[in-house]
């Protein structure tokens, strides 16, 4: 089986090997794998610079842009004040300079006091806490090893985070499901903690250790229930993951999702280690026989468990591919697969549960908002980068209403207010695939404008004429739908390129988009579906002078792409996917303002042009290059030579122009939301 490469990106440093509570739920202490036992009680300053080291070598010789290091445990706080501080100098010195470093730590919070959050300030840590709500709740399982309870030490550190001056440091709540707790007052104590994020999580179990019966899915959606009933005041992790698994966008944990795995676990010892779930599997369960002093991250990737952590669907059972919601589930976590018989080859222990969980969310409906015409769900899913052909139906049926608008204008300026009613009357079918057509607005537009003293009225006759019998066309294809390649409309010159004279013979722009296509699915294939659906025309144009590649767009063409032919088939899957992305994105802006009035005059510096660019303009690059950037990605991992240079360059000039984008006042609502999607993607990448 063919596995993808991917770089690590996030790094849990298990800085301290014992803890302050005995949660009986525990994985590391209380499941079946017990190394902890021989592991030294806190990591030595040798293995931290050791481990840094290994990290900023990765980042380095990978271009990773930003790496996060998790600080972890046991319980890190018990590193003390100054050690803590020495750990993160030496993390911030060393891996600094080759990557952007997030800086997080999972704590219970016992010990956290206000020396110890300024020394996590000076670093700027973000701090997540673990809590399973009230003190009732909280008391079933994470108290003192004298029975004592931990929840009057735990609140007083939220209140602390929630101090303004340490607001900074508050990541959110970790908190692990009971069913004997009641699901609405947990969710309630939760919500009183005002924290920026709430993680629910299934307790760690296995089809050996199975979890204590019930139903999760019930207790998962009555708060789930109760949280859209609030207006979703926080997010929470899993319920986000499943609503933008279901848009086509990324997963926020690895509880879901079919997303490659690119975290691993680094023990007080210095051993590499798959993540920490994996410890509720078999005593050594995780481990990799790799430690930061003999390996680097790369050898770390290529161990089978790793390698199957990138697997995808390929490595999942036969009941899992099977399933309809397999994309939005992936199996659930890895270690809820196992089985003594036959390891990971097993839905989740929590297949039934997942299940009920993700089709009843999917069906509930989405939250209001102001998104014109378009279900909130498409809107995400275009936003995001992509969108299915489900999607790219309700931007093609947009822009046929606005067509059928303008043509009505047109006809009544004209003085005709016969003929196309007739026409339609007698073949609306017909009617409508004509009247569809990319050109048709490009024309309409033409005869509307005030400074055009002779409009084409008589093309009002050869659209009815093309209603009743189709004109001569050439076609080739797209992923086996027929694409007209049209060399012969009059206003096909809306490209800012010339348009090519008349092709002759097609078979060679047959035989380049044919083997474009198989790019395309090998390189995009989240965007494959939605190309087939809303590309009708292609437009050839007359090439570059200087041989390099040229393609183009018109706001007033939906659906027709022009391009200068050439017969690399991998760049002219780029220029499908390019083009198609500013394709879509007009669609969606004639539907929903992204920009306000108060910034349509303002301007944004970007990395792709020398020259500043109108905020709309911005938002049609950077949704441009996203795609592009996914495409090097993919091609990155599948080793293509060359690839990653422009993976770094198309990655990092989307990453610098959405941070830009979403600074300020630049966007309205929906257009801080539609780019909250395309950075969510970007953040999934390496």
């Amino acid at each position: 089986m063919e596995v993808p490469w991917r770089p690590l990106r996030h790094f849990v440093l298990k800085v301290a090997s014992r803890c302050d509570l005995a949660c009986d739920h525990c994985y590391v202490y209380e499941h079946r794998d017990q190394s902890w036992r021989g592991r030294p009680p806190v990591m030595s300053m040798a293995t931290v610079r050791a481990a840094a080291g290994r990290i900023a070598d990765h980042a380095r010789a990978h271009d990773i842009a930003r790496v996060g290091v998790i600080l972890h445990g046991g319980e890190p706080l018990l590193l003390g004040a100054a050690r803590l501080r020495e750990v993160l100098r030496e993390l911030r010195e060393t891996i600094g300079p080759a990557a952007e470093l997030s800086l997080r730590m999972q704590t219970n919070g016992v010990r956290l006091d206000a020396p110890m959050a300024e020394v996590l300030l000076e670093a700027g840590v973000r701090v997540g806490v673990s809590l399973d709500g009230d003190r009732a709740a909280n008391d079933l399982h994470r108290r003192f090893r004298n029975g004592a309870t931990s929840h009057p030490q735990t609140l007083r550190a939220l209140a602390l985070l929630r101090q303004p001056r340490y607001r900074p440091l508050y990541a959110g709540l970790l908190c692990t499901v009971d069913l004997t707790n009641d699901p609405i007052a947990v969710y309630e104590a939760l919500l009183a903690e005002k924290a920026p994020r709430i993680d629910l999580l299934l307790p760690h179990a296995t089809w050996a250790d199975p979890p204590p019966p019930g139903s999760y899915a019930a207790w998962l959606l009555a708060v789930h229930e109760r949280w859209v009933a609030d207006g979703r005041p926080v997010p929470i992790r899993l319920f986000d993951s499943i609503a933008a698994l279901a848009a086509g966008g990324p997963s926020a944990t690895e509880a879901i999702g079919i997303d490659a795995g690119d975290i691993v676990v680094i023990e007080t010892d210095g051993a590499w280690e798959e993540p920490d779930s994996m410890k509720t599997t078999v005593d050594g369960g995780g481990a990799t026989g790799l430690t930061v002093f003999t390996a680097g991250a790369d050898e770390v990737t290529e161990q089978p468990a790793m390698r199957r952590r990138r697997g995808g669907l390929a490595v999942l059972s036969a009941t899992c591919r099977a399933c309809p919601v397999v994309r939005q589930c992936g199996g659930g976590m890895t270690a809820h697969r196992y089985r003594a018989a036959n390891g990971f080859d097993n839905p989740s222990v929590y297949c039934d549960d997942l299940k009920e969980l993700i089709i009843t969310i999917n069906e509930r409906p989405a939250p209001p908002g102001d998104l014109g015409s378009l279900p909130p769900a498409v809107f995400d899913q275009l936003g995001y980068g992509f969108g299915d052909a489900e999607a790219v139906e309700l931007l093609a049926d947009a822009e046929l209403a606005i067509n059928r608008a303008l043509v009505s204008e047109v006809a009544a300026l004209a003085g005709d207010w016969k003929t196309l009613p007739e026409v339609e009357r007698r073949s609306p079918v017909a009617f409508n695939q004509v009247i569809a057509g990319p050109f048709v607005r490009s024309w309409a537009v033409t005869c509307l404008d005030e400074s055009n003293s002779e409009p084409d009225f008589g093309r009002l006759g050869v659209l009815a004429a093309e209603v009743e019998k189709s004109a001569a066309a050439t076609y080739v294809r797209l992923g086996g739908k027929p694409v007209r390649l049209d060399d012969a409309d009059p206003y096909r010159d809306r490209f800012g390129y010339p348009a090519a004279g008349p092709v002759g013979d097609a078979s060679a722009w047959v035989s380049v988009l044919d083997r474009a296509w198989e790019w395309v699915e090998r390189d995009a294939p989240d965007q494959a579906d939605g190309l087939r659906r809303g590309v009708t025309v292609i437009t050839p144009l007359v090439p570059a002078p200087d041989g390099t590649l040229r393609s183009a767009t018109s706001r007033h063409a939906y659906g027709a792409l022009g391009i200068a032919y050439t017969d690399d088939p991998a760049a002219m899957a780029v220029m499908l996917v390019h083009e198609f992305q500013h394709t879509k994105l007009g669609a969606v802006l004639d539907l929903i303002d992204l920009v306000p009035d108060s910034a349509v005059a303002d301007r944004l510096s970007v990395g792709w042009r020398p020259d500043p660019r109108p905020i709309e303009a911005a938002i049609q690059g950077t949704y441009a290059h996203l795609a592009i950037a996914d495409i090097w990605r993919r091609r990155t991992e599948r080793g293509v030579p060359g690839a990653r240079p422009n993976y770094v360059m198309y990655r990092d000039w989307t990453a610098a122009a959405l941070t830009a984008l979403r600074s300020g006042e630049r966007l309205t609502e929906a257009g801080r939301r539609f780019t909250a999607r395309m950075a969510e993607t970007v953040a999934g990448w390496s």
